[in-house]
């Protein structure tokens, strides 16, 4: 069994052995057994030792690594005990390279003190954690400057680790090295942080240890913390700034391994623990959370390395394709409707977001307690609106005076974030963990409570950034709580390369584009939907259309019929009327109409716009559907929207509203022709009436209905006056869709397309 010091560095030994027994991954005394007889026959010869070090080590590695990977199959999700199984390969590998290297290679009888060398794992691999293809990073101490003997030993283990195709990162330091690198540069302090011995001087490694902890560590702790909440930062922003993304990056993406091991060398930086455990004894953690954080870590470090041996490499991008396979290597299945990838992502995604929140939570509290930066927010604080009762502001974020006062009223639960959206104040830790430990307070009687509605809807309309608090709501599981029907889509993934966002994200991303329309930050790229919202509009229908539009997805109905279905009850509760039940109902049977008639049917043909016309009934839904089909084709991603889409749904709805208001007869081929024939004759006021009479009888009808006034000003100006044998082009701007228009004026004759 692995030595418990290394094996419970984070987690529990006895919780977290190796996956398959020691000797099936490396058998020591074996190889050892190989190494003399092979350095013996080579009689000296270094180079001849060297190869058959390597190539002993290689049929061992391969075996070992055989072992755990089929073990690693049989057992998908034992992803701790599968990391550590490679971490203690890469241990007996490192050992045995040093044991040839100083027995065989450079012996020393009687080293002196600065020929004293001890070799240490840092980064994951210090943790005892490695992926399958994980970098082997290694830290030489020696007491003083390298001696000759040290570069050598050192050199030649290096050397047999590359020959043995290992990536390996190296330093070689002293102590001192060691504290004035750590002080200059985070990245190394942090590596620093997880070192662990792995053979030579023992004692030179406790010294570093010692050495770390008084004169680098202790009274840097807002420096550290502000350090990796700032390079967090930085790093989401580089990953997309999304948790829900298509295709996530296990490693360094939103609610991903990093973030977990950011908490860890935080937590581990400000409390001296080596063990995640600790930090529940130490009243950080409360046990659920601590349940939480290793259930997610290991799940990750079992996506992770399905990763790595499907792809054969160190691959932590969970592209499109890999999903598909890491899916069936953890025995996902196809049910519900659903496919096998599917339930698989929409688990990861659960994952993430629990990630997300158990890292906001410590970390926030951290932040709160080392960087003492309650000056600067209690100055900003005066510009923003008083809090309410029972709620406070702790260290500038939204919190509750006593738990008693906010437990004492089940509302308190959508207070919270009704609060901090009319405050502006995030919330404080100690209010999310609250939440998030008593959620079964939102029962059945909070959920048909008019109080509760008002509340709801009071976010949604009247604050005017709903996105955000929805978001948190989202994250803490309130969201899913007050409105049940919501539950299944959290965290789906829908496997397809169009939608960016899992489906509860994207309601709330339509949700935003909704609020920024009415904003009025949308007035150059969405004219008409901001004219409609301006003009007025039943707003609390249209958001609660948004919010339900998808709510039937992931089942086997139709996720139109099945989400209009579930609306009906959700409105009810929330007190809306007979007809505006009834028409959030109809938005959301039909969301999808308007974009499937504007992108798939031919606007030109007056029966199109005449069945879209009868579906739609009175332009009070028309100006409904279109803003909520907008906000539905902006919410997928975020080069979903482009001017080819507007044009085509500015068109639609133009020509319906035209129907509507002056009846179907509007929209007749000869009705049509008309109109855009004295839309021409006004546009071309300065020509002489005969030339305005040629111009108007030289086309059939499908030319006058297909095209835009400004197209028929362009080819009047092109034909007024051509020859025969003349030829006529004119290049103009079409930003409707980023592009340059060619308009083309000849004489017709056989073939001219051929």
């Amino acid at each position: 069994m692995p030595d418990t010091d290394l094996a419970a560095r984070r987690f529990d030994a006895d919780l977290d052995g190796l996956i398959c027994p020691a000797a099936e991954i490396f058998d020591a005394e074996d190889v050892a057994r190989q190494l003399a007889a092979g350095a013996e026959a080579a009689g000296g010869d270094a180079g001849a030792i060297r190869a058959q070090t390597v190539k002993v080590l290689r049929v061992a590695m391969e075996n070992g690594r055989s072992a755990i990977q089929a073990a690693f199959e049989a057992h998908p999700f034992d992803a701790h005990p599968t990391v550590h199984a490679y971490a203690w390969l890469t241990d007996a590998v490192v050992r045995a390279v040093h044991d040839v290297a100083t027995r065989y290679l450079h012996p020393q009888s009687n080293p002196t003190k600065s020929e004293h060398l001890a070799v240490l794992a840092v980064g994951g691999y210090g943790r005892f954690e490695m992926a399958p293809y994980s970098d082997v990073d290694l830290l030489f101490l020696s007491p003083y400057k390298l001696t000759g003997w040290a570069e050598s030993v050192i050199e030649s283990m290096l050397y047999m680790l590359w020959d043995l195709r290992l990536k390996v990162g190296h330093a070689s330091r002293t102590v001192k090295d060691c504290l004035r690198l750590g002080k200059e540069d985070l990245t190394i302090r942090t590596a620093l942080l997880e070192t662990r011995a792995i053979c030579g001087d023992r004692q030179l490694a406790r010294d570093l240890d010692d050495a770390l902890w008084k004169g680098l560590f202790k009274g840097t702790e807002a420096e550290f913390i502000e350090g990796k909440l700032n390079e967090r930062e930085s790093r989401h922003i580089k990953q997309g700034g999304q948790r829900y993304v298509v295709e996530p990056n296990v490693k360094e993406g939103k609610g991903g391994l990093r973030d977990l091991q950011t908490l860890f060398w935080v937590a581990k930086y400000t409390h001296r623990v080596e063990r995640i455990s600790a930090l529940v004894d130490l009243g950080v953690f409360t046990p659920e959370e601590y349940d939480t954080f290793r259930k997610a870590d290991e799940f990750l470090w079992a996506v992770r390395s399905h990763l790595h041996l499907a792809t054969g490499r160190a691959m932590d991008q969970l592209t499109f394709d890999l999903q598909v396979e890491v899916a069936e290597r953890m025995g996902y299945k196809d049910h519900a409707g659903r496919r096998a990838v599917e339930h698989f992502m929409q688990e990861f995604f659960r994952h993430a977001t629990q990630v997300g929140e158990l890292t906001r939570i410590l970390l926030t509290a951290l932040e709160s307690q080392h960087l003492k930066r309650v000056p600067l927010l209690q100055g900003l604080l005066k510009r923003r609106k008083k809090v309410r009762a029972p709620f406070v502001v702790n260290q500038g974020r939204l919190s509750f005076s006593t738990e008693e006062s906010f437990l004492a009223d089940k509302l308190n639960m959508l207070r919270l974030f009704e609060e901090g959206l009319r405050t502006g104040l995030l919330l404080h830790p100690d209010a999310m963990r609250l939440v998030a430990a008593n959620l079964d307070r939102i029962d059945d009687e909070v959920r048909s409570d008019k109080e509760a509605a008002r509340i709801f809807l009071d976010m949604l309309i009247r604050h005017g950034n709903p996105e955000r608090a929805l978001r948190r709501m989202n994250e803490l599981g309130v969201l899913a709580a007050f409105i049940p029907e919501l539950e299944p889509i959290v965290a789906m993934m829908q496997f397809n390369m169009y939608h960016a966002y899992t489906v509860d994200e994207h309601t709330i991303q339509c949700i935003k584009a909704l609020a920024e329309i009415e904003r009025g930050e949308r007035v150059s790229d969405l004219p008409t939907s901001t004219r409609i919202i301006k003009e007025g509009i039943n707003r609390k229908v249209l958001y609660l259309a948004v919010l339900c539009h998808d709510i039937g997805k992931g089942r086997d109905e139709d996720h139109s019929i099945l989400g209009a279905k579930l609306a009906r009850p959700i409105c009810t509760r929330l007190g809306l009327s007979k007809d505006d039940v009834a028409t959030v109902e109809w938005l959301v049977r039909n969301h999808l109409i308007m974009s499937d008639v504007a992108q798939k049917r031919d606007l030109s043909d007056p029966r199109t716009v005449n069945g879209f016309a009868k579906a739609v009934g009175t332009k009070k839904r028309l100006d409904l559907l279109l803003v909520l089909t907008v906000c539905d084709i902006r919410g997928v991603g975020p080069n979903t929207w482009n001017n080819w889409k507007a044009t085509l749904l500015r068109d639609l709805y133009r020509q319906t509203r035209l129907a509507l208001e002056d009846g179907i007869e509007a929209l007749s081929t000869g009705a049509r022709a008309t109109e855009a024939k004295k839309a021409l004759r006004a546009a071309l006021a300065d020509w002489d009436k005969k030339d305005l009479r040629t111009e108007t009888a030289r086309h059939y009808d499908p030319y006058w209905q297909g095209l835009w006034t400004s197209d028929h000003v362009i080819f009047a100006e092109l034909l007024k006056g051509i020859s025969e044998d003349e030829i006529r082009i004119k290049l103009t701007a079409d930003t409707d869709r980023d592009a340059t228009r060619a308009s083309f004026a000849l004489a017709d004759h056989p073939g001219i397309f051929s």
